[in-house]
Formats: C-alpha cells, sequence, structure tokens
C-alpha cells in the first residue's frame, strides 16, 4: 500500500494551497482519510478527516473555516484544501488511512502513511 501526498510548498500569508494524497488501496471507501501535520520540534497534530461510512468531516479546531477536506473515490484520492494559510500552519502535512471511523485523531491508529508534504507559510 502506498500513498503519495503532493502539492506543498512556498505560500504568503493569507494564500492558499491544495494537498492531495492518492492511495494505492484496494477498498479505498472503507477507510476513513486523515491529514496530520508536525512542526518542528512539535509533535504530530491531526489536522482534518473524511469518514466516508460515516458520512462525516472533521477538523481541529484551529483549521475550521479555512480548511477543507474531500476525497475522490473514483480516483483513491484525499485533498486538503487550505485557504488564509498562516505562518504557524507552516509543517509537514501527512495524510493517513484508518481502517476504524472513530479513532482519527489518533495518529497511532492509522494503517498506512505518506511521506510528507512540506508547507511553509510565510508573514
Amino acid at each position: 500500500v502506498q500513498l503519495q501526498a503532493s502539492g506543498g510548498g512556498l505560500v504568503q500569508a493569507g494564500g492558499s494551497l491544495r494537498l492531495s494524497c492518492a492511495a494505492s488501496l484496494r477498498t479505498f471507501t472503507r477507510y476513513t482519510m486523515g491529514w496530520f501535520r508536525q512542526a518542528p520540534g512539535k509533535e504530530r497534530e491531526f489536522v482534518a478527516a473524511h469518514s466516508w461510512s460515516v458520512g462525516r468531516t472533521y477538523y481541529v479546531d484551529s483549521v475550521k473555516g479555512r480548511f477543507t477536506i474531500s476525497r475522490d473515490n473514483a480516483k483513491n484520492t484525499v485533498y486538503l484544501q487550505m485557504n488564509s494559510l498562516k505562518p504557524e500552519d507552516t509543517a509537514v502535512y501527512y495524510c493517513a488511512a484508518n481502517g476504524d471511523d472513530y479513532t482519527y485523531t489518533v495518529a497511532l491508529k492509522y494503517d498506512y502513511w505518506g511521506q510528507g508534504t512540506q508547507v511553509t507559510v510565510s508573514s
């Protein structure tokens, strides 16, 4: 199984980026897909998740109203649209797949991880 994240880059504060994560999962819809991020010297942090089976999306409070997670099941791809970016959003962003629908904030519960993509927001 491979998760390939892309779309990171350098952007000014207030700008936007869209991250993509293509997953080679045979039963993509059975997985809750999540995005996490890790800034230097900090622990990995839950950002957003999308459960197809439950039909819900989840966000950490700090990104609500700015970030949107979505998925295209035909392409086995999950997206993270990030608007109104702030310098504190700077981190390596990881996509991950979780076979459980209810532990979406817990990194250890995710079964598969992508390689990460760097997002840098300048002030």
